[in-house]
């Protein structure tokens, strides 16, 4: 199942009722079993385009295709892990799910090194577990499309490269389409097979590159201000 996404125009109206181009021509193509990252300065519309390929925006100008015409299950990873207060970690995972699989629930937890925390209560976790268990929830429910809108956001260096470390050891073992916004093209290189750079106003992708497993760089080697290998 492959994802296509063509858009001609996205805006938003201001306070004073004006439109206000915030996305131009961009043409996207996800395939089943890739990781794609979406990245650009702040503001450029890396996550109004993510919300539009997830169905969450559909006021804009051009279509959103799946190849089967089948409505996919859309797991997604929001900035703050929004987990149920009052559900244990188990819980909040098992809670994504239409029929309850706790097998595979538990199977998520142990990737993600989750097990020994799997009966707390989301207030004692950290911020990096916080967020481990909520790529854990996304994944529950088998997706056909997973959306990560910059996960590892305020970590500390050392726990966003535990985290991604995690999340991709999760994604190889049920390995799905994956859209990823990040501003960091660490992440992106450590993470997507392509990369997709948004600039301009309105923005469009201004380059594209692809990360081939021959040249990916080990995650816990990869630094901030890296370029990405072709």
């Amino acid at each position: 199942m492959s994802l296509h996404l063509r858009i001609e125009a996205k805006s938003f109206r201001s306070t004073a009722g004006e439109a206000r181009p915030v996305l131009g021509r961009i043409d996207l193509v996800l395939q089943q079993r890739e990781i794609v990252a979406l990245v650009g300065p702040s503001g450029c519309g890396k996550t109004t385009l993510l919300r539009i390929a997830g169905g969450l925006d559909t006021a804009f100008q051009g279509t959103c295709r799946w190849s089967d015409d089948v409505a996919p299950r859309i797991g997604t990873v929001f900035q703050e892990p929004r987990l149920l207060a009052w559900r244990t970690v188990r819980e909040n995972v098992l809670l994504a799910q239409t029929v309850a699989n706790t097998g595979m629930a538990d199977e998520l937890l142990h990737t993600l090194d989750l097990t020994p925390v799997r009966d707390v209560f989301p207030g004692t976790l950290s911020l990096g577990m916080a967020r481990r268990v909520a790529i854990a929830r996304a994944l529950a429910i088998e997706p056909n499309l997973l959306l990560l809108d910059e996960p590892f956001v305020s970590l500390d260096p050392a726990m966003s490269r535990q985290v991604r470390a995690l999340l991709l050891a999760a994604w190889r073992a049920r390995p799905i389409a994956a859209l990823l916004v990040t501003h960091d093209r660490a992440e992106a290189a450590g993470l997507a097979d392509r990369v997709l750079v948004l600039g301009g106003t309105p923005a469009e992708i201004v380059e594209e590159i692809i990360v081939t497993k021959s040249t990916r760089r080990p995650l816990d080697t990869v630094g901030p201000g890296n370029k990405v290998m072709e």
